[in-house]
């Protein structure tokens, strides 16, 4: 916490994630968040390093990206260079691409509510002082989750007892325990705490289906074609009778946690925070690009997530986007380390793409950003000039505004239960709460395509590669594409472009750029920095946990370490949500 023009300015530097850290400077007047400003403190310079290469490896690449959802780098990246070739893929491979992408849904969501985000509101010292008896009672009475017995609260409560009594909380270690913004009985911190250790071992089971059909996690094997794992159910070494049946037993898996754990814990710890449906919203501007394609990514109308914009959080109208026009999707500068050729505030559309690194910031450590200058390595997408939001809460708006069925009586029932307006969608409450609902949409369509494919199979289809176009020689001298596609975190997509079958230019978009990029030529905001400063007021500014909740409600890849420093870059305190 540092003065800044007779207000104080909180400093929250780094709340990292996999492919970069992100460092949150809010203005404050009196204990209210006035206004905001996110900065990507690492670059990345993947796009750099594919300039060149065959377009078929860009995948392995692109991949490394990210650390915890690589499967939808290299999926994207696979899409872009089949677009750019029109290259179709089998139906077998479409619905095995289906599979392996909703698995990362539900496995990364689910490791998001209990291992980054709950803790934000769940005080695990709290559940010492649980009745394991009451907090049984209280489980039994949201699912039946066979687990809800009071020895196993008791044994978790042992559990969690012990890592107090030795002096180190472990997993659990440093945080801001005790602070009055937690509202939790102490029995349903002991259920949560204990969830959060049962997803530790339910995770390790569900990644297997990655490994299934893409032979590893993380990093899954792609090809451009389709799919590399062959099928024959008389063979040990591909996708056999036996691998199928494994892969059934882990949907079974996974729609159990989601359904008998995972959806009543959100809504058991949502009714006591009913006031947090009020705030975090921000630009009330929403966007898919659409995914999880019936009849191939060509038949828009077949994807079970369309595409669209939705703005000012007007449902009543779905705009149309196009991944190819240029004045559609652009990324501006302005207040990023990069330079355009054109000028700081040109906006280029991701084929006319630049990656020139310019550094202008001042030499860490600092205590402030010069956020009238240049203050991030994230650049600033804009949609028709528009900030856009991305993510479960985009996606679940846009199924409920296109009348999914499904996902209308989730939403209804949520609303009904928490007892809250429509409104509440549009906050950090509406964030988290569409991140799980989305996660039983997708948990009973992972038995939709798993059916389709064991009905293909039985009708004799086993193809999952198309060999047609994987020559070089094939292709066109000239060629670009967009490999674009739902990814947990939200919208996705790399821009290619070849030439004389190499790589000329390479640019992906990622879901956190549209979330975290800082502010544009007109000083728009993105999204986390509108989130922030909409009602948010801290009740300890040295305990920043309202900062917290409202970004990790955005994004699984934001949560590892958080310290808060003085004006001299000492820092005051360091805070490790794992």
């Amino acid at each position: 916490m540092s003065q800044s023009g007779g207000n104080e300015r909180v400093v929250v530097d780094p709340i990292t994630r996999i492919e970069g850290h992100l460092r949150i400077e809010a203005q404050m007047n009196g204990n209210k968040i006035e206004s905001a400003y996110s900065s990507g403190t690492m670059v990345r310079g993947i796009e750099t390093i594919l300039k060149g290469r065959d377009p078929r490896d860009a995948w392995a690449f692109a991949q490394r990206i990210c650390g915890v959802c690589t499967l939808v780098h290299g999926l994207a990246s696979i899409r872009s260079v089949e677009n750019a070739l029109s290259y179709k893929v089998p139906k077998n491979a479409d619905l095995i691409r289906n599979l392996m992408n909703g698995a990362q849904y539900i496995h990364d969501h689910v490791m998001h509510f209990y291992h980054l985000h709950a803790l934000d509101w769940v005080d695990v010292v709290s559940a010492l002082s649980a009745d394991p008896k009451a907090t049984s009672e209280l489980a039994q009475s949201l699912s039946n989750y066979p687990k809800s017995s009071p020895g196993y609260f008791a044994d978790m409560k042992k559990k969690l007892k012990d890592f107090v009594e030795a002096g180190q909380l472990g997993i659990f270690a440093k945080a801001y325990w005790g602070h009055p913004a937690y509202k939790l009985p102490p029995e349903a911190n002991l259920m949560a705490v204990s969830h959060y250790l049962e997803a530790l071992s339910w995770q390790r089971d569900v990644a297997r289906l990655h490994t299934i059909f893409g032979g590893k996690n993380p990093h899954p094997n792609f090809v451009v074609g389709g799919v590399p794992c062959p099928i024959d159910l008389n063979s040990d070494s591909a996708i056999n009778a036996k691998k199928l049946g494994q892969v059934q037993d882990i949907i079974n898996q996974m729609k159990t946690f989601v359904e008998q754990v995972y959806i009543p814990d959100t809504l058991a710890i949502a009714s006591f925070y009913k006031d947090w449906g009020s705030r975090g919203e921000g630009l009330g501007n929403f966007l898919t690009y659409g995914d999880f394609p019936s009849n191939g990514m060509e038949d828009v109308a077949g994807y079970m997530i369309p595409p669209g914009a939705i703005l000012n959080r007007d449902l009543s109208t779905i705009h149309p986007v196009d991944m190819n026009d240029p004045n559609e999707i652009q990324e501006f500068v302005s207040h990023s380390w990069y330079d355009y050729e054109g000028g700081k505030d040109t906006g280029l559309h991701p084929y006319d793409g630049e990656t020139n690194l310019n550094y202008t910031g001042p030499k860490p450590p600092y205590s402030h950003l010069d956020v009238d200058q240049s203050y991030s390595w994230l650049k600033s997408p804009r949609w028709k000039g528009n900030a856009m939001e991305v993510g479960p809460l985009a996606r679940v708006l846009m199924l409920y505004a296109s009348g999914h069925e499904q996902t209308k009586e989730l939403v209804g029932m949520t609303l009904n239960k928490l007892d809250v307006p429509v409104d509440a969608l549009f906050s950090t409450l509406g964030r988290t709460a569409a991140r799980t609902l989305e996660t039983q949409v997708f948990a009973d369509a992972m038995q939709g395509w798993f059916d389709d494919l064991v009905v293909n199979i039985k009708a004799g289809d086993t193809r999952t590669f198309n060999e047609v176009l994987w020559e070089p020689s094939s292709w066109p001298q000239q060629a670009q594409g967009v490999g674009f596609m739902e990814a947990p975190r939200g919208g996705l997509a790399h821009w290619i472009v070849i030439e004389d079958q190499a790589i000329k230019n390479y640019q992906a978009v990622v879901p956190s750029t549209w979330n975290a990029g800082p502010r544009d030529a007109n000083g728009t905001p993105g999204a986390y920095e509108a989130a922030l400063e909409d009602n948010h007021e801290l009740h300890d500014p040295q305990q920043p946990i309202e900062i917290l909740r409202t970004i990790h409600s955005f994004d699984p890849c934001i949560a590892c370490a958080v310290h808060l420093s003085d004006p001299e870059g000492n820092e005051l305190i360091n805070v490790k949500v794992r």
